[in-house]
């Protein structure tokens, strides 16, 4: 590529995205400095793997790219160029082997994020890319150049292109704090508000439930909504839901309840028993049992399963063995709010595509990227969030990298 003598790009922000971008534009031979706000690099990545990081998912690339929903059409380009197996590969290249679990995520062999993000590093390091933490980007001065706060006093820094990956609003406390939607406002760059994506919901448990419950899982289950149909687990919480069976619909019950003021759920308790059977169990003569004990010794049901029904139903339906039996398989469970952004896992909306040119450079901000989780789109979690923030790094590195010939011509 003859682009001119060493261009110098800023990359801001030391997500996945980020560091992708900049692994992007060093190997095409250009100067990156990485800008973040925090002590050190990769702070919510290394969160997210703290008890495993699961960087990407096996199945085949079409089912993958359903997982985008309506963002599929925009995301499928970049993931077609950087798929499941070029991400596996990637890792391979850093020296950090994968395996696929029975679920068919993929892991690092040694599950955490940290290895991962250090042989990354040092591998920028090695290629020359230059780490400058601490430093908070405050957007624009009336020159063009680049705001930072920095400990010892606010700087402006000029490059021949910008890259920014800052992340959505979830856990701000590592660094992802949604601070930039108001300086990119300011620009007249379009930005879909901030919502909270793989996020819990609020239910309104009693006292007695919440004190007796609360950190306890519910497995396995099988989760109806909305014609939908999953089988999987989730975790009652003080307040609400949690967990990997909710944020698969996560979206979906956070658009119900803006729409309608609430969202209704249904689990079936018992997913390996059939309706027929549940009901021939329940209606047996119980002689002197209690119903717990009768539950829990036909069918074991007990624990946090029994609880939920006592929780959910009305006194009556436990007298009436028929509509006991429905229950147990199509518990309605009404949640009637989502979660604060700030505890979600990972957020929607961001910039809206149609202010990104097809290098997903700002229309109206020449010379300046963008790529992540900043970007308006969303993803449940599964390696599906690392994956798509991975190829818009790399999309974005590339997008640069032909501005910038075209600058040179």
């Amino acid at each position: 590529m003859n682009i001119r003598q060493s261009p110098s790009v800023i990359v801001i922000g030391a997500g996945p995205a980020g560091l992708m971008a900049a692994q992007t534009l060093l190997a095409g031979g250009v100067e990156v400095d990485v800008y973040d706000s925090m002590p050190s690099i990769g702070r919510k990545f290394l969160m997210a793997g703290k008890g495993g990081l699961n960087i990407t998912h096996s199945e085949a690339h079409a089912d993958f790219l359903r997982r985008y929903g309506q963002h599929r059409a925009v995301l499928q380009p970049m993931l077609d160029a950087f798929t499941a197996n070029a991400v596996r590969d990637w890792m391979q290249g850093l020296g950090i082997d994968s395996f696929v679990g029975s679920s068919g995520r993929v892991f690092p062999a040694e599950m955490k994020a940290a290895p991962l993000l250090r042989a990354w590093q040092k591998r920028l390091r090695q290629n020359s890319c230059h780490f400058h933490i601490r430093h908070r980007w405050l957007g624009w001065n009336e020159a063009g150049d680049h705001r930072f706060a920095t400990p010892t006093g606010e700087i402006s820094v000029k490059a021949d292109a910008t890259l920014l990956a800052l992340g959505g609003g979830s856990w701000p406390q590592l660094g992802s704090d949604g601070a930039w939607v108001s300086l990119l406002a300011e620009r007249g760059i379009a930005v879909a508000p901030l919502k909270p994506a793989n996020c819990g919901f609020d239910v309104g448990w009693s006292t007695f439930f919440t004190e007796r419950f609360a950190g306890q899982p519910v497995k396995p289950v099988t989760l109806t909504f909305s014609d939908h149909h999953q089988r999987g687990e989730f975790l009652i919480t003080q307040k609400g839901v949690e967990g990997g069976l909710i944020y698969t619909y996560a979206a979906r019950l956070r658009d119900e309840i803006a729409a309608n003021g609430s969202a209704t759920i249904y689990l079936d308790l018992l997913p390996d028993h059939d309706a027929g059977r549940v009901a021939d169990e329940i209606a047996r003569p119980r002689g002197s049992r209690s119903l717990s004990t009768h539950l829990q010794s036909r069918l074991g049901l007990k624990g946090v399963k029994s609880a939920l029904l006592h929780e959910l139903l009305a006194k009556e339906v436990f007298a009436d063995p028929a509509q006991l039996a429905a229950a147990v398989k199509s518990l309605p469970l009404r949640l009637i709010a989502t979660r604060p952004l700030a505890e979600a896992i990972s957020s929607a909306g961001g910039i809206e595509f149609s202010d990104l040119d097809e290098n997903l450079m700002l229309k109206n901000q020449p010379g300046n990227f963008c790529a992540g989780e900043m970007l308006d789109w969303e993803a449940p979690t599964g390696g599906y969030l690392i994956t798509a923030c991975l190829a818009t790094g790399r999309a974005a590195g590339l997008g640069t990298m032909n501005w910038l010939e075209k600058q040179s011509c």
